[in-house]
């Protein structure tokens, strides 16, 4: 298989903690990993490395063949790295049509001159109004986003997600808030990411029936360090991981 996205001896201290230690994976282009562990594992800042939200003190990261160690946030974003957060990121003020328009103008490269009718792009709009028919939004479209439940907040960020043709996918914790009863359409349209959108997924989540059902293959963290990334199988059935997890319910 071919590797997206590879992290080498990835470490991360502040001030004076250790918060990640010795970090090394390979994630596979179309691939959907799961990350798991306790709370203060390290998982959101893995995501913050991998974000570039914040700098490793030791470690390399890279996508595809490119360092990517020390680029900035928005430069990442341009080679294709998508990143939701525990707390939606929306501008909710505006529609949820203008939301995504403006994600998509921003990735094909149009201007963003905000003196001229953006609406004149029209197969940009026309591609805004697909994405949200895909999460299930078209109806809402013209409505403000602030205004969306939390639920309908999260589809929304997918949309946006799609709309910036990103490569790589980072999803923290999607589910944090949600109703129960609107997690499997969420658990469906992420899984299309990788099916049907060819998206390479890194997703963090508490709920284990949603990684399960989700991922290729789970990486375990505990206390800023790797257990295992394979199967979700035979991480379940991995003592380590059981011990690691003791109390709680996988």
């Amino acid at each position: 298989m071919t590797s997206a996205f590879s992290i080498e001896d990835l470490s991360l201290s502040i001030g004076g903690a250790l918060i990640l230690e010795g970090i090394t994976l390979d994630v596979n282009e179309n691939e959907t990993l799961g990350i798991i562990g306790p709370n203060g594992a390290g998982k959101t800042s893995l995501f913050n490395l991998l974000s570039g939200i914040r700098k490793p003190t030791r470690g390399k990261i890279r996508l595809g063949p490119t360092d990517i160690t020390h680029m900035s946030v928005h430069r990442r974003a341009q080679l294709g790295i998508a990143r939701t957060f525990q707390t939606s990121s929306i501008f909710t003020n505006l529609t949820l049509l203008e939301n995504v328009r403006i994600a998509a103008q921003a990735a094909s490269g149009k201007s963003m001159n905000f003196t001229r009718n953006a609406y004149k792009f029209e197969e940009i709009v026309a591609q805004s109004y697909e994405l949200l028919d895909h999460v299930g939004l078209k109806t809402q479209a013209l409505q403000r986003a602030g205004s969306l439940s939390h639920g309908d907040k999260r589809l929304l960020e997918i949309a946006l997600v799609l709309a910036s043709k990103a490569k790589i996918v980072l999803l923290d914790e999607p589910m944090a808030g949600m109703s129960v009863e609107n997690v499997p359409a969420l658990v469906e349209i992420i899984r299309t990411l990788a099916t049907v959108h060819k998206k390479t997924v890194l997703i963090v989540e508490h709920h284990m029936e949603v990684i399960l059902g989700l991922a290729d293959r789970i990486a375990v963290l505990n206390y800023g360090e790797l257990l295992v990334c394979d199967t979700p199988d035979a991480v379940i059935a991995n003592p380590i991981v059981q011990s690691a997890y003791l109390g709680v319910n996988l």
